[in-house]
């Protein structure tokens, strides 16, 4: 695979990525993830600080389906659809065949009234790899500017 098409292929996984949690198709987004990845939510603050707390820590695949299915059956939170909005996707590099990944994003919430509001802004910190031809997330690191989330971090950033 050319640079030019794993470019394109990234670029497809990462709108795909939105618009597959914007579409409450969450057991799908499951599959953009590999076994062993690391998914995390964390506060630009904590970030800098170098601290360790995270709002949200997933460190396999199992860990994510746990918080879909959660999501499903036992939290309670606020009804709501959400948008995302991807900022410029930028391929900073490969190693190993794990490609380093940053864009921006920005992720509004609906309510049922058709409030809309903004949720959060932040960037995607991710580590891509290609797996029989396929691309998956190895590692996505949310960092959020957005410090005080005003309601329950529900479905996934």
């Amino acid at each position: 695979m050319t640079d030019t098409e794993a470019r394109a292929a990234i670029l497809d996984l990462m709108a795909d990525y939105c618009h597959f949690i914007d579409d409450n198709r969450l057991e799908e987004w499951l599959d953009f993830f590999t076994e062993d990845c690391v998914y995390k939510i964390l506060s630009r603050e904590n970030e800098d600080s170098k601290l360790p707390m995270e709002l949200m820590s997933c460190l396999n695949k199992n860990m994510l389906r746990d918080r879909v299915l959660s999501l499903r059956q036992a939290n309670i939170y606020n009804i709501h659809t959400d948008k995302h909005v991807l900022g410029a996707v930028r391929v900073l590099g490969a190693e190993n065949g794990v490609y380093r990944v940053r864009s921006n994003y920005a992720a509004y919430q609906t309510n049922q009234d058709g409030l809309t509001e903004l949720f959060g802004v932040g960037t995607y910190h991710d580590r891509i790899t290609f797996v029989g031809g396929k691309l998956f997330f190895k590692e996505k690191i949310v960092i959020a500017d957005t410090f005080g989330i005003a309601r329950m971090l529900s479905t996934p950033l």
